[in-house]
């Protein structure tokens, strides 16, 4: 009998986890997946169980012979694991509000990976990824790590520097811009290429092709046409002409809170008066989405799904791990370790860039010198990454205040020190490194 998966998705109470068991289902074929153990803390102990029976009801509608595990015991669902997926977050929704929340009493952007926001997230998050990793290191030493925990980018930097596990970091983003793109000339996704290069959140289309052949200009003209390429949890506002003809480069959709900061910014404000943030939103639709999967009749993941702003995110995992585990040799856009890709960041540093996927991991395709008008930004946003990784390693104030003076997004030091201040004090319970 050929060899069956386990495959352990921290934080498995998500409402993405239909997404990754539908994944699954759909590539049975060639991905062996015998158990799948779904994970989470005892706060999600209600979602857990409600996402764990749709995940059996899917199981058993697709006739296969997969095991659907629900606990509260990482150990155990790490023992033996192949695969480990992450999709948790700490401190649940409320932890998320309160990060868009801050900065805007200070008129900076609130938002959850960009940022304070990302900022908070991270401090809160890598702990807690270094103690998963710890756990695999004793339980699953071999297992790949499949991150898509926010902010990807530097939690991902924070495992290939601090931990021996093999780990890749996946978005949705660049997903998410090929189908726009594809929507954008109007042919299907399959056919259209991009050349992807830059950081997590902040990674640029260099170049476009269809069939083959470069539609860049195209594509860039009509971007500054008014044609639209965003995410659900993006404002979608229309990007200056003569800006973008002559940026020459695809920005992803969170490059709007670099390059339209203040328009973002006040519909950010007038959205949290109106409505409240966007965890407010997510928390209306979250609770819609429980609702759904709790009805015993359903046993397909329902299409309200993707008004969530992080659809497709489990998708690409399970791309990911067919391919390592297949051994396929495709290309994907993923966070490594740059090790040279991008001349212009140092080697040790996790970049978003497309990647051959096998069975050794994703080897990057070289991308050079970073085009002058992308330059700056990312350079100065990984600086902001890499300070970030060693306060929320060490918990010291200094290194967490450099941090948050560095992300362009915050204009003053003095700023920095006070929503910085905030943030330690309402994320007390979750930062005890601060202690």
């Amino acid at each position: 009998m050929s060899k069956r998966l386990k495959i352990a998705t921290i934080g498995g109470g998500s409402s993405y986890t239909p997404e990754i068991v539908e994944g699954f289902i759909r590539r049975a074929a060639e991905l062996p997946v015998g158990e799948l153990w779904l994970v989470d803390v005892p706060e999600g102990q209600a979602k857990l169980e409600i996402v764990g029976a749709l995940a059996r009801r899917m199981v058993a509608r697709a006739g296969l012979d997969m095991t659907v595990v629900t606990t509260l015991d990482r150990r155990a669902a790490l023992a033996g694991a192949d695969f480990v997926t992450t999709q948790f977050r700490v401190g649940q929704l409320e932890a998320r509000a309160r990060d868009e929340r801050i900065p805007l009493r200070y008129g900076v952007i609130g938002q959850e990976t960009t940022g304070p926001g990302g900022f908070a997230k991270a401090l809160r998050t890598i702990p807690v990824i270094m103690e998963i990793c710890r756990d695999m290191a004793e339980l699953c030493p071999e297992a790949w790590l499949i991150n898509f925990t926010n902010p990807t980018g530097i939690l991902t930097e924070a495992i290939l520097n601090h931990t021996q596990i093999k780990t890749i970091g996946l978005c949705n983003v660049p997903i998410g811009m090929k189908m726009g793109i594809a929507r954008l000339l109007d042919v299907a996704t399959e056919r259209v290429q991009i050349d992807f290069a830059g950081l997590n959140h902040l990674v640029y289309g260099l170049n476009v092709y269809l069939d083959g052949v470069s539609v860049t200009r195209e594509v860039i003209n009509t971007l500054a046409d008014g044609g639209s390429l965003t995410m659900r949890n993006i404002k979608d506002l229309a990007w200056e002409p003569e800006f973008i003809r002559s940026l020459g480069l695809l920005p992803c959709p969170y490059h709007r809170y670099f390059y339209q900061t203040d328009a973002m910014l006040a519909e950010e404000m007038e959205a949290a008066r109106a409505h409240g943030t966007r965890a407010e939103v997510v928390k209306r639709v979250e609770a819609e989405l429980f609702e759904l999967y709790k009805d015993p009749a359903l046993a397909v993941k329902p299409p309200q799904l993707e008004k969530r702003g992080g659809a497709y995110y489990s998708d690409a995992a399970c791309n990911l791990i067919s391919s390592l585990w297949n051994n396929k040799g495709d290309v994907q856009t993923v966070n490594v370790r740059n090790n040279g890709t991008i001349a212009d960041l140092p080697n040790h540093v996790a970049v978003e860039v497309n990647a051959v996927i096998s069975r050794a991991g994703a080897r990057p395709i070289q991308v050079g010198h970073l085009p002058v008008q992308a330059r700056g930004l990312v350079q100065v946003v990984k600086a902001y990454e890499e300070l970030t990784v060693a306060a929320a390693l060490s918990g010291d104030y200094g290194t967490a205040l450099q941090a948050l003076v560095m992300n362009p997004l915050v204009p003053s030091a003095a700023v920095a020190k006070r929503i910085l201040d905030d943030i330690l004090a309402e994320n007390r319970a979750h930062l005890p490194q601060f202690a």
